[in-house]
C-alpha cells in the first residue's frame, strides 16, 4: 500500500509538470532575470484523482510585443546609400525609410567590435571591455575584449522574457583566445542570449568560402560553385523565422542580421559589379559634390551645408594617372555591387516577414554602417587585404594585372581610401577616427507600422548605438533588468528613442556622448563637439605624441559637416 501511495504521489507530480497554462510577463517581476519559478507545491493527498494541478509556469512576452530585427551593415559611411543621398542604390533601405523614420544624427563608435557590443548591450564600449577590436585586446580594464557579466546583452533580456532569438552573419565580439574547440563559450552568441547562431565569429571572412559556425559547431560548406555567404545567411535567417512562427506563432522573435558586407574582402558576383560599370568615372571629388547636392535636396543635411576638407593624404582625382583611375574605378564598382547585392538580400528578409503576415508588428532597425566607410585600403587599395595587416603597400601596376578578377574568389580586395572619404560625405574622416563624424555618423532607419506614427519623416535628435537596446525594451513593454543570471547589472547608458516614434519634435534626450578609438577621441555635449585626430587609419603609428594632439571645436548645430574649425 505504501508503494502504491508513492506511485500516486509521483503521478500527481507528473501532472504538475504537464499542466498547460502560462503566466504573462505582464504579471511578474522582470527586473531580475530569469524570473524566479514559483515555490513547488507539496501534496498530502495520496490519490491523484483528487489532486488539481497548479498552472504551468512559463514566461511569455507582453501581449502585442513586436518582433524585432536589427540589420547592421559593416564599414558603410553616411554618404553611400541612396537613402541618405549617396550614389549607390539601396532600394530596401529606401522602402523602409518611406514607410518609417530616417535618422540623420545617429552615431556609432567608429569601429566594428566596439559598436556591436555597445549596440547589443545599451552601454558604452569601454563599459563592455571593448575599447578596440577583439584581436587587439589588452589587459587594461575597458579594453580586455571580454564582455563582463554585468552588461548582459539585449538578446538575453528578450530571451528570458519569452522571445525567440537568432543571430546571423558577423559576430566579432568574442576574444580571439576564446575562439577554439575548448572555448570557453560564455561569450559566443549562444551564451550571449541567442537561441540560434549561424555565421562567422571574427571580424571578416571570405564570402566565397567562409569559415562558419552553426552554434558552436563548424559548418561544412555545400559543393556549389556559385555559393556566396550573403545568400546563405539570408536563406538561413528566413527559414529560422518561418519555422519559429509556424511552431510558436504567439511568440515574438528577435533577429540580429549582420552581413559581412561591406567590410573587405569585397566579394560579389560579377553581374552585380557590371551594373555599376562607368558610374564612378567622374572620381571621388565629383562624387562628393554630387552626393552633397542630393543630401541637401533630400533634406538629410541642412541647406547651406559645406563639404568638409579631405584629409591631406587623399589625392585630387584629376591629378591621378590613367592607370590609377582605371584601377580605382574598378575597385569602387565592386564595392557598389557588393552593397547593392547586400541590400537586395536584406529585401528578401523583409519580404519574408511580410509574407508570413508579421511586417506590421515588426520593429526593424536598419543601421547603414557600424562605423564610417573604411580607409584601411590605403592610398592604392588592395588585391589582398591582408597586406594591410602586415604593413605591405601594394603597387598599382601589380594590381592592374588582376583587375579582371576583382571581387571574385581569387581576390581578397579592398578599395582606395579616397572612396571611403567620398562615401562619408559630407564629413572629412573615416572608420577608426572617433573624433569626427566621418567615422561615427551613420544613416539609420526605423520601421514599425504598428508603432511608428510618422511615415517617411526625418528625425534629427542626437542618438547613438547605445540607444537602440533601451528603445527595444520600451517598445516591447519590458523594464530594464537590475539582475541577470545572478549578476547585478551596470545600468544602460543609452536613452530610448521611443518618443521619436511618436513625435518629430520629441526632446533631444541624449545630451552627452564620448568617443574614443586608439587615441582618436572626442566629446559631444548639447550641440558641440570637441575632438582630436591622433592617428589616420592608413598610418601604422601616430606622427606625434599623445600630449601634442591638437583639439578642434565645432558647433554642430550650425555646422553639420564639422567643416569649420572654431579653435583655429
Amino acid at each position: 500500500m505504501k508503494t502504491h501511495a508513492s506511485l500516486l504521489i509521483g503521478c500527481a507530480s507528473l501532472e504538475f509538470v504537464l499542466a498547460v497554462s502560462s503566466l504573462s510577463a505582464e504579471t511578474i517581476d522582470q527586473t531580475q532575470l530569469p524570473v524566479a519559478q514559483p515555490e513547488r507545491p507539496v501534496y498530502t493527498e495520496a490519490d491523484v484523482r483528487n489532486v488539481k494541478a497548479p498552472a504551468r509556469f512559463e514566461v511569455t512576452a507582453p501581449k502585442e510585443a513586436p518582433n524585432v530585427i536589427i540589420v547592421l551593415i559593416d564599414d558603410l559611411g553616411f554618404g553611400a546609400t541612396s537613402t541618405f543621398g549617396g550614389p549607390i542604390a539601396t532600394p530596401t533601405l529606401d522602402r523602409l525609410a518611406k514607410g518609417g523614420l530616417k535618422y540623420n544624427n545617429f552615431h556609432t563608435t567608429a569601429l566594428c567590435s566596439p559598436t556591436r557590443t555597445a549596440l547589443k548591450s545599451g552601454r558604452n564600449h569601454h563599459t563592455c571591455n571593448m575599447g578596440f577590436i577583439t584581436e587587439m585586446a589588452t589587459g587594461i580594464p575597458g579594453a580586455t575584449g571580454e564582455i563582463p557579466n554585468a552588461v548582459a546583452p539585449l538578446a538575453e533580456m528578450l530571451r528570458l522574457n519569452g522571445y525567440s532569438t537568432g543571430a546571423f552573419g558577423k559576430w566579432h565580439e568574442t576574444a580571439s583566445w576564446e575562439v577554439s574547440v575548448s572555448g570557453p563559450f560564455d561569450r559566443w552568441p549562444t551564451r550571449q542570449g541567442f537561441d540560434k547562431f549561424y555565421g562567422f565569429i571574427g571580424g571578416e571572412t571570405n564570402q566565397w568560402a567562409p569559415y562558419l559556425y552553426n552554434g558552436v559547431a563548424p559548418v561544412e560548406l555545400p559543393d556549389d560553385p556559385n555559393y556566396h555567404f550573403m545568400a546563405d545567411m539570408t536563406e538561413k535567417s528566413i527559414a529560422w523565422m518561418k519555422h519559429q512562427k509556424a511552431m510558436t506563432p504567439e511568440k515574438p522573435f528577435f533577429v540580429y542580421f549582420a552581413p559581412g558586407a561591406t567590410h573587405a574582402p569585397h566579394h560579389v558576383p560579377q553581374d552585380w559589379i557590371a551594373k555599376w560599370k562607368g558610374k564612378f568615372d567622374q572620381g571621388w571629388d565629383k562624387i562628393r559634390e554630387e552626393t552633397l547636392a542630393r543630401q541637401i535636396e533630400l533634406g538629410v543635411v541642412p541647406k547651406g551645408t559645406q563639404l568638409a576638407s579631405k584629409p591631406a593624404a587623399i589625392a585630387d582625382w584629376e591629378k591621378l594617372s590613367a592607370d590609377e583611375k582605371r584601377l580605382f574605378t574598378a575597385q569602387v564598382e565592386t564595392f557598389a555591387g557588393y552593397l547593392d547585392y547586400t541590400d537586395h538580400h536584406i529585401g528578401q528578409v523583409v519580404q519574408a516577414v511580410e509574407d508570413i503576415g508579421q511586417l506590421d508588428n515588426t520593429l526593424i532597425f536598419y543601421i547603414a554602417g557600424d562605423n564610417g566607410s573604411s580607409a584601411e585600403g590605403g592610398m592604392n587599395g588592395m588585391f589582398n587585404e591582408y597586406t594591410y595587416f602586415n604593413g605591405v603597400q601594394e603597387k598599382v601596376e601589380d594590381m592592374l594585372k588582376r583587375i579582371d578578377q576583382w571581387g571574385g574568389p581569387a581576390t581578397y580586395p579592398h578599395m582606395a581610401a579616397g572612396w571611403a572619404v567620398a562615401f562619408n560625405t559630407p564629413f572629412m574622416w573615416t572608420k577608426q577616427v572617433a573624433s569626427n563624424f566621418g567615422g561615427t555618423r551613420n544613416g539609420m532607419v526605423a520601421h514599425w507600422p504598428k508603432g511608428i506614427i510618422g511615415k517617411g519623416e526625418l528625425r534629427s535628435q542626437f542618438s547613438h548605438v547605445i540607444d537602440v537596446a533601451p528603445t527595444i525594451l520600451e517598445a516591447a513593454g519590458l523594464p530594464e533588468p537590475k539582475v541577470v543570471n545572478g549578476t547585478p547589472q551596470i545600468p544602460m547608458e543609452g536613452t530610448s528613442l521611443f518618443p521619436t516614434f511618436k513625435a518629430a519634435d520629441a526632446e533631444d534626450r541624449h545630451k552627452t556622448q564620448y568617443f574614443e578609438i586608439a587615441g582618436n577621441r572626442a566629446i559631444y555635449h548639447d550641440g558641440w563637439l570637441a575632438g582630436v585626430v591622433h592617428k589616420a587609419p592608413w598610418e601604422r603609428l601616430p606622427s606625434r605624441a599623445l600630449d601634442a594632439d591638437l583639439w578642434e571645436l565645432y558647433d554642430v548645430r550650425n555646422d553639420f559637416s564639422c567643416s569649420k574649425d572654431l579653435a583655429s
